[in-house]
Parts: C-alpha cells; structure tokens; sequence
C-alpha cells in the first residue's frame, strides 16, 4: 500500500470506486460510510435481508487497513463474546478484569449486525464506548481506538429501551434491494464474485487506520464555514424541527463534522451546499425519511443549477445505457399483445417511476431523451389500458 504515494483524500476516494464497482447502486451508502469513517462517527444500515449491509461493511473495513472486530448480537449474547473473557490468572489474585485482545475494546472499526437485538448487558457498555471511547473493565478505564461503529439490522428499532442505543448512530442509512435497470449488472456481477470469490489477500488495503486517527486530531482546523452555509444549514435545521422531525443540538453540532468530512473526501477546503445530502439520513423513523427528502433535494438541486461542474453524489455509475435497455423491455412488455393483470402493469408502471427519479438525478446530459421517452409511456399507459399505440 502506498501510503505516502497519494493524499488520504484521494486514496479514500479510490476506496469509494472499488467499492462501488463492487456493489451496485451503493453509492450514496459507500460515501456515508467514508464520511462517517472521516469524522469519527457510527452509522447503521437499515434494509430486508439480502440487500448487500454485511458484505458491503467487510469489503470496506478490508480496504482500511485496521483492527477489525465483528460479532452478529442476539439477546443470548453474553458480554464475555463482545468485550473479553475473563482474565482468569488476575481473578485467582483477587483482580476482575477481561482479556481484550482481539475483543470489541480495541477494534478499530467495528460491525454490530442485528445491533438492536442485543440484551441490556450489552447495551449498557456499548453506550459509554460508542459515545467516549471509554471502556471500564475490573475498575481501570481503558481508552479505546475505535475510529466507526457500524450497525446493522432490518428494521428500525421500536422499543423505546433502544432509543439510546439508536441515538449513538448519527447516520441511519436505508440499504434496499436494486432497481429494475440495475437488475441485468446485478446478475451478471453476482455470476462473477460466485465464480472468482475474493480472498483477503487479492484486496490491498488504501489507507490505514493510524491515518484517519491522525485525522481525528487535527479536525478541528476543518470545522471552518462560511457565513453563508451556516445561515443555509440553519434554514434547514429549522425546517426539520418545524416537520416535527426531532434534531437535537447536540446532533445538530455532530452534523457539522459530517459535512466538514465530506468536503474533505472530495478535497475541498470547506463544505459546500452539497454537503447537505447528508441530512436525508438522519431520520428517527423510516416515514420521515421523504419528509427530508423534500425538504433537502430543492437545496440541492438548486446548488447544482448554480454549480453544474459539482459531481452529484450517488449520481455516479447510474447506467444509462441499462436504463435505456429497462425502457426498450418495458415497452416490449406493453406492446407484447398478452394481456397484463393489475399487478404486472402496476409493476412495469413502477419500474419507469424509478428509471425517472435516477434520470432526474443524473447529470449526464442523454438524461433528458430518456425522461422524455418514459414520460411518453407514462402518458400513454395513463390515458388507455390497451397499449397497441405505444
């Protein structure tokens, strides 16, 4: 790994790549990781099973070149599982403490998956660790390295005994199943990865958990704003608690760093309007999560408009081509002369909904032809129930 080769940022953003040519349509998920890694904050993916949560936080902490630790919770789990046997020679000299090598106490980056299925024991330690990096094991405090927890599950939690656990994570971050268009890559990379498999020693690590601890130190001197995003975020924040959607101060302060994260991953010197992608992630229950949406995107997109240099984010890889094909097969399956029940028209109607939102969000500058083609089988499908015109 060559370390002293390029700067941390650009090496973050090559691990952003090989991680989105790895997973697809993750790439909004990838740079939420990055960011959260950056700033030193824990995030967790929240989806139906299969939708890549585990294999997509391995792959990252493999291309970090850190201590790893990784344990799937079930309220059976047992703290010695988590934090370290105990020491059994210093409990026979009347000493009580765990043996933490290898344990959660020094990982570096950790995966909780199914986090929320932990009992209180757990729970209890895991609040202080996360929030301090503090650990108290037979009376001495121990320090620890961790730089990001991620959590995993498949639904939101909703026992309020876990809302302090929930709160832990800044990020909380929807991981779904693909896309109609994105359908044919997923089956063909899936071909490969069964075929070919990755071991851990075809992936080099881009960066070293000792660079972004340094990175941590020194953050401070990146936690400079503009008036005029200040003013801007402070709009929003308000927006945000006026939709009843809670954002404490303590939050709204942490959320500075996110920002300041993500300007620092695309090697700007400040945060931008852009940056503020981040806040349709920090909803406390799934239905909040359009109210952002909409209160976001038009900040956004008016950014962009300004700004039309600006790299979109999760607008990266978006498949044009695949879109085009999706459009060309549902039009096929419109036109086929076989008639479509309720559920298979509402199923093509969807599929064109989807390649509509990722075309309006994409910049590349074909997009518009195809809006344009969708929108004429939208049109069409809503003005007859017999396709013979399309």
């Amino acid at each position: 790994m060559a370390q002293q080769t390029y700067p941390l940022h650009g090496r973050l953003g090559q691990m952003a790549r090989t991680l989105e040519s790895k997973f697809l349509g993750k790439d909004e998920v990838i740079r939420l990781l990055l960011i959260a890694t950056i700033a030193g904050e824990h995030a967790v993916l929240i989806g139906p099973p299969g939708t890549a949560k585990s294999a997509l936080i391995r792959y990252f902490a493999r291309l970090l070149q850190a201590n790893y630790f990784e344990y799937l919770l079930t309220r059976f789990t047992e703290p010695n599982e988590i934090f370290g046997p105990v020491d059994i020679a210093a409990f026979r000299e009347g000493r009580y403490q765990r043996r933490i090598e290898g344990m959660l106490p020094q990982a570096e980056i950790v995966f909780l998956d199914e986090v929320f299925k932990s009992n209180s024991a757990i729970l209890n330690a895991l609040l202080t660790l996360l929030n301090e990096r503090r650990y108290t094991s037979g009376g001495v405090v121990l320090r620890c390295p961790l730089l990001s927890c991620f959590g995993a599950s498949n639904e939101v939690p909703s026992d309020e005994t876990l809302t302090a656990i929930f709160d832990r994570f800044l990020l909380r971050i929807r991981s779904d199943n693909l896309d109609a268009y994105h359908f044919q890559d997923l089956l063909e990379k899936g071909i490969q990865h069964e075929i070919m498999g990755l071991s851990d020693a075809q992936i080099q690590p881009l960066a070293a958990a000792r660079e972004i601890g340094e990175l941590h130190r020194s953050f401070g001197q990146r936690m400079k704003f503009s008036d005029e995003f200040l003013s801007a975020y402070k709009g929003l924040v308000f927006q945000i608690r006026a939709e009843g959607i809670s954002l404490s101060d303590r939050r709204v302060v942490k959320l500075l760093k996110l920002f300041a994260a993500s300007a620092f991953l695309d090697g700007r010197t400040q945060p931008d309007a852009s940056d503020f992608f981040v806040l349709k992630h920090i909803w406390n229950n799934e239905d909040q999560a359009a109210i952002l949406e909409s209160l976001v995107t038009p900040v956004l997109e008016a950014f962009y408009r300004d700004n039309p240099q600006a790299r979109r984010v999760g607008a990266a890889g978006v498949g044009l081509e695949a879109m085009a094909a999706e459009i060309d097969r549902v039009r096929q399956v419109l036109t086929g002369g076989g008639g479509l029940s309720d559920v298979q028209l509402f199923s093509q109607l969807k599929t064109l909904n989807e390649i509509k939102a990722a075309l309006v969000a994409s910049a590349d500058p074909r997009g518009p032809e195809l809006i344009q083609r969708v929108d004429q089988l939208l049109e069409a499908a809503f003005r007859s129930g017999r396709f013979a015109q399309l």
